[in-house]
């Protein structure tokens, strides 16, 4: 575990008014640690950042020791494990050195080990369709029975249900997120937190007691896509997060995957979009794994005939007529002949199976089970 003195010149040097990644990461070239840093003269310092971060970096921050206090406990308490990873630690992932533009830091609390495991990003949007979020949760199962770890971000929609597809199989997830490890956000999925960092792990950049900031939110997606070796984006709007995402995922000479939707979906567009712009259309976990498994030596494969998007055993009338398009009442009575309470009796029935969801305005939309 990282000792006292470490975490305090890596907190103290992120803390530092006007030193960004960048610098620290100039400085850190130069010097070799923070601790060396802070020893070096402010004229030595002054021949990589500017003067006024050079005298900055020899001032203690405003608030730095209470920081540091609140970090050191969260650290030192907690059941499961928690730690600080930093640039040149020996646990430093690889596959996030081999990426643009690396965190210096990453708090950790889980099992840090999967750091290094072979991982697959599965991302997509916040509003997710019921199909999505099937979706979602069957690749992430069937990834992670392949041998992947799923990573993705804990946000509501398609990240929420990816985690929780690997944890129904009793698999690991990374959940790397956009505030400090000692909170939540969405609050709602405090739950499904503590039981990532029980059996897998949860990583930030951002220092404990950093609040739930908009703009820190795009800035964690590049550690999602560098920690892995694919990006599947289940569903996406054009302009949203998933799709800045699967941009670095590319940028970084990673595999972009894309599950296409419905032409009249606005979440199906951003994936759409990607297919168009050169990512793998995917319709099952077995074309994910057929072309990563080379890459990282993950020996299991996942059966075409379990994988999603496989045709299911039997065939019923109603949810041919359904299709996959959200569809009103009134239109499935034309298409089907039977009347609005045969319909709704079924409709009701297959509700409580879980093959149709009850969309708002009466509209119904069949859920594909993998």
């Amino acid at each position: 575990m990282i000792d006292r003195d470490e975490f305090s010149a890596w907190l103290r040097l992120l803390e530092t008014p006007g030193v960004g990644r960048d610098a620290a990461r100039a400085l850190l070239a130069r010097f070799g640690s923070p601790e060396a840093v802070f020893g070096a003269s402010t004229e030595a310092r002054k021949s990589i950042v500017p003067a006024t971060t050079a005298a900055a970096l020899a001032q203690v921050p405003k608030e730095f020791e209470p920081r540091l206090a609140a970090g050191w406990q969260w650290l030192t308490s907690g059941d499961e494990a928690r730690d600080v990873v930093a640039l040149g630690d020996p646990r430093y992932p690889r596959a996030l050195l081999d990426s643009a533009d690396p965190p210096l830091v990453l708090y950790a609390r889980g099992r840090i080990a999967l750091l290094d495991e072979p991982a697959i990003a599965i991302v997509g949007s916040r509003n997710a369709t019921a199909q999505g979020l099937e979706n979602a949760r069957d690749f992430a199962a069937h990834l992670s029975g392949a041998g992947w770890v799923v990573v993705s971000g804990l946000a509501l929609g398609i990240d929420g249900a990816a985690h929780e597809g690997a944890l129904a199989v009793g698999a690991a997830t990374i959940a790397v997120v956009g505030t400090g490890l000692d909170r939540v956000y969405p609050a709602r999925h405090r739950s499904l937190a503590q039981k990532i960092a029980a059996g897998g792990l949860l990583v930030s950049e951002f220092a404990v007691g950093t609040p739930a900031l908009a703009e820190n939110f795009p800035i964690r997606n590049r550690i999602i896509a560098g920690l892995a070796r694919g990006t599947l984006v289940v569903e996406a709007a054009v302009q949203s997060g998933s799709l800045i995402t699967a941009r670095l995922a590319a940028e970084a000479g990673r595999e972009v995957f894309a599950i296409p939707g419905s032409i009249h979906s606005p979440q199906s567009r951003g994936c759409h979009a990607l297919i168009k712009q050169g990512a793998k259309l995917v319709d099952s976990a077995a074309d994910i794994v057929d072309e990563l498994a080379p890459l990282a030596g993950v020996a299991r494969v996942v059966s075409a005939a379990s994988a999603p998007g496989s045709p299911g055993a039997g065939k019923d009338p109603i949810l041919d007529a359904l299709g996959f398009d959200p569809i009103g009442l009134d239109e499935l009575i034309a298409r089907t002949g039977q009347s609005a309470a045969e319909l709704s009796a079924r409709l009701l029935d297959f509700e409580l199976q879980g093959r149709v969801a009850r969309l708002p305005g009466q509209r119904f939309q069949r859920v594909e089970r993998g």
